[in-house]
């Protein structure tokens, strides 16, 4: 049924919203399952390139921590771009300078720089950044009662690339030696193509911008002014929307600490793998089953969070994180252990990164959000890289079981405040507690 009631006085109709929402959100899906090949490729071999550059199993974790800085250092300038001109301008230039990034890796590999290397994986964090925003783009015309599971589906369209990019090292390695690389820089050619196409694919279908269109100014003559979407603010002008907003900090908290769970296990899997002596394809399927966990039950997870409530199926997603740990830690040289950790690993990180998103989305007024979503993304993958850059010196300390056991600190903070917020009754009903 046709309905010509305005929201909140924007100027669209509900017809109107639903129709762009739609759009949005398939558009952002094809763009999550091409950049999600670049991802998936890259991850598959950074921290074996790291090492076979520079000899060492501490310095292979950086690597995934380059990336991870480099997804921190690009979110809030993307998230300013998004304030000032809309989602689609960002989204764009991050998938654009992923794929330079990888041009640049490629180039340092061969002349066996490390340091040009580190900047190329800096770059491709830009990649990243834009994968996660696209999460928030997908919230911005969304409605109350379906705004987890929109959000959720454009996480989940990352599945078909992410899991596939590790796939590709067989092939990746045939099409490096035609062109005359090193078998590792196949999957790194797929990551310069899949960011490419995920920026051109941006620019040309994220139309009209989701971001814009909330406020009313879609890319169309006379769409009138906005007045949620202020110009000349910086994105760090949302921390106090945090400080002092109790849903607020409880999401990103719990965002920032399910990346950096994740981040931590993940990045030395693949050497602790090798030690073991597990062939190359056997550590490409563990990622891409890991890489499964995060994106492929997100659609569930999203319409959890609208049913159960916000709060509920992050506290759940802690305890999914912890029993991972547990079961990875434990696993030694027991490969079918080790893959089941890592997917369970994934699954708690998609909890936390649902949950928390869709809480932080409802959380903050529609006028500082995008600002208050870009210090979320700056926050989760500063701890990503930071645990990145301790998982080395930790692997080597403490071993694999140590190493998951400093993870699961992490959850703690998470948990406190989840209960608290619990037993508070803070968020009402099921699809906002």
């Amino acid at each position: 049924m046709t309905t010509e009631s305005t929201l909140g006085g924007r100027g669209l109709t509900e017809d109107q919203r639903a129709r762009l929402q739609r759009r949005t959100v398939l558009t952002l899906m094809i763009t999550q399952v091409v950049g999600g090949i670049g991802m998936g490729s890259m991850l598959a071999v950074g921290a074996l390139i790291a090492r076979d550059l520079t000899g060492s199993d501490t310095w292979s974790g950086m690597a995934t921590t380059m990336i991870t800085l480099g997804a921190a250092v690009f979110a809030l300038p993307l998230a300013s771009i998004a304030t000032r001109r809309g989602r689609r301008p960002g989204l764009a230039l991050g998938w654009a300078m992923g794929g330079v990034g990888s041009s640049v890796v490629i180039a340092a590999t061969v002349m066996e720089w490390f340091v040009p290397f580190l900047v190329g994986m800096v770059l491709i964090g830009a990649g990243t950044a834009t994968n996660l925003q696209a999460r928030h783009a997908a919230a911005d015309l969304a409605g109350e009662g379906t705004r987890g599971r929109d959000l959720s589906v454009v996480v989940w369209a990352t599945t078909v690339g992410a899991v596939l990019g590790p796939n590709l090292i067989g092939v990746g390695g045939r099409v490096a030696a035609l062109v005359g690389l090193p078998e590792l820089l196949g999957p790194v050619l797929f990551t310069t193509a899949g960011f490419a196409l995920g920026a051109a694919l941006t620019l040309v279908l994220l139309r009209p911008d989701p971001l814009l269109a909330s406020a009313a100014r879609v890319d169309a003559p006379g769409a009138g002014p906005s007045t949620a979407v202020p110009t000349r603010r910086s994105p760090l002008s949302g921390l106090p929307e945090v400080t002092g907003n109790p849903r607020a900090l409880l999401a990103i908290v719990g965002i920032v600490a399910s990346h950096t769970v994740m981040v931590a296990v993940m990045t030395m899997t693949p050497v602790h793998m090798s030690h073991h002596g597990v062939a190359l394809t056997v550590v490409g399927l563990t990622l891409s089953l890991h890489i499964a966990g995060m994106y492929a039950f997100s659609p569930l997870v999203g319409w959890l969070t609208d049913r159960l409530g916000r709060v509920p199926v992050l506290l759940a997603g802690q305890g999914v994180l912890l029993t991972a740990v547990a079961v990875a830690g434990t696993a030694g040289d027991d490969e079918a252990r080790v893959t089941l950790g890592l997917v369970l690993l994934g699954l708690g990180w998609s909890f936390g990164l649902v949950s928390g998103s869709t809480l932080l989305a409802e959380s903050v007024p529609d006028a500082v959000r995008p600002r208050v979503q870009g210090l979320s993304d700056l926050l989760m993958n500063l701890g990503g890289a930071s645990a990145g850059a301790m998982s080395g010196v930790v692997l080597t300390q403490a071993g694999f079981g140590g190493l998951n056991l400093f993870a699961a600190l992490f959850t703690l903070p998470v948990v406190v405040l989840a209960v608290r917020a619990l037993v508070a009754g803070r968020g009402g009903d099921a699809g906002t507690s």
